[in-house]
């Protein structure tokens, strides 16, 4: 099964030079369910021919936000919305999971209560979860039809599902320790308050259920088998 993995942006020189690009990271995040990967830079303007390229999609994170005028936004936008048609599964990761919003009608925001950053508690499907987060843009509106699966005392709107083929969340399942212990270090500094950093920092070891929600987008993008 042939995953493809839009790529919205790209890691950090240091981590690209030591596991990879986010494809990479992803890659090793679902590693054991025999999926193959075709990487497309859609942030450099590399789209696929359409939704029949591939049997499932991945829109990852990025730096950018999906309300940005980029060139590259509208056309991401319309091939979510074909991908969507088409009944592919889908799964979108913090900005994959703002801009499958916006493109579906729902509406994205430089959130004014601050960042979350770190380790971060969440309600999904009705049970905790812990995982790691990095974004201060939020879904504010989601998307008609979207089941909200997902919360956060800060983040009202942080997991959902749209029809039978798209799943998103906003924090990253695909961040381990030394991932985020590198964004902190070499992004951190200056764009996110020090106490957040320090306190994300403090916890980089605590355990996290990133495996169990790997498996359910695993789980999710077996569906176009």
């Amino acid at each position: 099964m042939k995953i493809g993995i839009l790529l919205t942006g790209h890691a950090l020189p240091s981590l690209i030079d030591s596991i990879g690009d986010y494809d990479a990271i992803f890659a090793q995040m679902l590693d054991g369910h025999g999926f193959d990967y075709a990487r497309f830079d859609v942030v450099d303007g590399q789209f696929p021919t359409g939704p029949e390229a591939c049997d499932g999609w991945l829109i990852t994170g990025s730096k950018h936000g999906a309300y940005e005028d980029h060139d590259w936004i509208p056309p991401l936008e319309q091939l979510i919305r074909e991908i969507h048609t088409s009944g592919r599964p889908l799964v979108g990761v913090c900005f994959g999971h703002q801009i499958i919003a916006q493109a579906l009608g729902g509406r994205v925001e430089k959130f004014q209560g601050g960042w979350s950053v770190g380790r971060t508690e969440y309600q999904i499907d009705g049970a905790p979860m812990a995982l790691n987060a990095w974004h201060q843009d939020q879904v504010v509106t989601p998307p008609e039809g979207a089941e909200i699966i997902g919360r956060s005392a800060f983040c009202e709107n942080a997991a959902m599902v749209i029809g039978d083929n798209i799943l998103t969340i906003q924090p990253h399942p695909e961040f381990t320790p030394h991932v985020l212990g590198t964004v902190i270090d070499e992004r951190g500094k200056g764009l996110v308050p020090d106490d957040l950093l320090n306190n994300a920092t403090a916890n980089l070891d605590t355990p996290t259920d990133s495996a169990r929600f790997a498996q359910r987008i695993a789980a999710h993008l077996k569906k176009g088998a």
